[in-house]
């Protein structure tokens, strides 16, 4: 019998670590990521908040995905409030959505990730080896924010977003700056997606349930009505309040199961679920990775190590509906920010595709206007035991490598899946 543990893995957002025994043959007899970050608790401190007040505090589980936070938070509200937003409210969220995904994807398979496929150690010498590659990751990540600055009011935790809409519309002038450095940001991010493209992934097969939003006829990369999870599609509701389990044994983090079976969300799962919705360029670069590395469909939904590669798809897709969604803004005549909403007792559940993946929150509101309840599940709570679960196949397969490779191997697999540990004990 033998242990290896990794007391602290960096480059995931928040503090995180591995634990296993592996038996004389390489067999795993215990595995576990540790969370190493105590429990934050804010889902009670939001019971007795005023209703707009939740949002903003729910903006405070984490600064990477602050955006998702916050608007799902309003949706619910909207839900429990009967609010109906304006054509105009849709259409700034998604933007600005857009914006979220693509700063975070792009900071996380750069200089979270992509050191795990090369010898390179400390951020300098990454950059060294990628000069060109870091200015285009640093235009996207600009690009991003700037989106989030212009209809958010600043570029980490704003403040514009409420219930109902916006305290303010950006100005169409403003929006249109945007657009100056499109032409830069679609470089950069044809530049990621063949960078990914040409790496070489370690191997692992292991039939992966995947979950995510999912509509007929578009890419789900914002509010999301149903749930496809294999086979099946599901309400939100159902899947929130049937088919998925809560366990808080592994405490200070929630981990879920559906039908007491481990599954996976986040970018490849969209794909795995939508990508037929993607536009032709961003559909060809998956077909053209699956003929560079030499495998199929199959092969690649069985490998979550695909999933950094599938982030930089996203990237380039979202882009693109930056664009979109500016032109289509600069076209239309602006209208109020926000409608007026009227508190009453109500109960709302809200789905959206965080970057990370499904992001549920479920807020209810009570007689006096103040939050009387709160559930909210993360991505990284969802898919951790899809992680352990990747991690017992893979360990017999890197049995027989030294130490320090093993290590590697484990670490790498851990940050393709992106964890938010933030997020995770919310």
């Amino acid at each position: 019998m033998s242990k290896l543990v990794i007391p602290h893995i960096h480059k995931t957002l928040g503090g995180a670590g591995f634990f296993s025994k592996i038996s004389e043959t390489g067999e795993v007899e215990d595995i576990k990521v540790n969370v190493l970050e105590g429990l934050r608790q804010i889902e009670g401190i939001l019971i007795g908040r005023r209703v707009f007040e939740a949002p903003l505090v729910i903006s405070r589980i984490c600064g990477i995905c602050p955006v998702s936070h916050i608007l799902n938070a309003c949706r619910a509200l909207e839900i429990a409030l009967d609010v109906k937003i304006s054509p105009q409210t849709e259409r700034l969220r998604r933007l600005i959505t857009s914006a979220q995904l693509i700063q975070s994807h792009s900071a996380h398979i750069f200089f979270m990730s992509l050191t795990d496929f090369f010898d390179i150690k400390g951020e300098e010498n990454l950059i060294k080896k990628f000069s060109k590659e870091t200015s285009a990751v640093l235009d996207l990540r600009d690009f991003g924010l700037r989106v989030i600055e212009t209809v958010g009011g600043r570029t980490v935790h704003p403040m514009t977003l409420r219930v109902g809409g916006f305290t303010k519309v950006p100005e169409k002038g403003d929006l249109k700056k945007i657009l100056v450095n499109y032409d830069k940001a679609y470089k950069a991010a044809l530049m990621l997606v063949k960078l990914f493209e040409t790496l070489e992934y370690p191997q692992l097969k292991r039939e992966t349930l995947y979950a995510s939003s999912y509509e007929e006829n578009s890419y789900p990369y914002s509010q999301g009505q149903k749930i496809k999870i294999g086979d099946e599609i599901l309400t939100r509701g159902d899947f929130f309040s049937n088919k998925i389990e809560e366990s808080l044994k592994s405490f200070p983090v929630k981990k879920v199961l559906y039908k007491k079976e481990p599954y996976m969300v986040g970018a490849l799962a969209r794909l795995k679920n939508n990508r037929n919705n993607l536009d032709k360029e961003s559909q060809g670069f998956v077909n053209s990775f699956w003929k560079k590395q030499g495998i199929g469909e199959k092969e690649f939904f069985t490998n979550n190590f695909y999933n950094i590669y599938a982030q930089a798809v996203e990237i380039l897709y979202l882009v693109k509906q930056v664009k979109k969604d500016i032109s289509a803004l600069e076209k239309e005549e602006l209208k109020p920010a926000f409608v007026e909403c009227k508190e009453k007792k109500g109960s709302g559940l809200a789905l959206l595709e965080a970057p990370r993946g499904i992001l549920m929150s479920y807020l209810e509101v009570g007689r006096d206007g103040r939050i009387a309840d709160c559930s909210i599940i993360t991505p990284t709570a969802q898919y951790l035991n899809n992680l352990e679960a990747d991690l017992v196949v893979m360990i017999p397969q890197i049995y027989k490598l030294s130490k320090e490779k093993k290590i590697k191997r484990i670490k790498t697999l851990i940050r393709a899946y992106d964890p938010c540990i933030a997020c995770a004990v919310h």
